[in-house]
């Protein structure tokens, strides 16, 4: 199980990348849950707005999500639960659903992330390496990329 005590230097959650269940920004957002049940979150958020695009498209709650986890769930019985409990789409649709979060770029967020990030960017990722798409933003900032 990956570590969820983000009160240490250089621990971070999972890239968004990375799937649980087949999908991406899950297991990142489950490394965050676990931190905030357990009080070591430090300057990350549990229900976010990544983690809404996570839960907006799978129609889970940020609340019966930290409930599940909450019972001590490792990373597999919280993979069968998203299966179980996420509603109904065409395979098809998740992966499309992935590639397009995976490609998302800055100008296709909301405007106020959009806002957010035009000063988050410049002040967290090191002026050398260039954003091509939102998920760049965690990689470079926690040293991924």
């Amino acid at each position: 199980m990956q570590s969820s005590d983000f009160t240490r230097p250089g621990s971070s959650p999972r890239s968004p990348r990375e799937t649980l269940g087949g999908y991406v920004i899950a297991a990142r957002t489950l490394d965050k849950c676990r931190a905030a049940i357990a009080g070591t979150l430090g300057e990350y958020k549990f229900d976010c707005p990544l983690d809404n695009f996570f839960f907006d498209f799978t129609g889970l709650t940020a609340e019966t999500f930290r409930k599940f986890v909450s019972t001590g769930a490792e990373d597999g019985a919280v993979a069968t639960w998203i299966e179980e409990n996420a509603s109904r789409r065409e395979r098809r649709e998740i992966i499309q659903w992935n590639n397009d979060m995976r490609g998302k770029r800055i100008c296709e967020l909301p405007i106020e992330l959009q806002e957010f990030l035009e000063g988050y960017i410049p002040q967290f990722i090191p002026g050398n390496r260039p954003v091509y798409v939102w998920f760049d933003v965690y990689d470079l900032e926690e040293g991924r990329s």
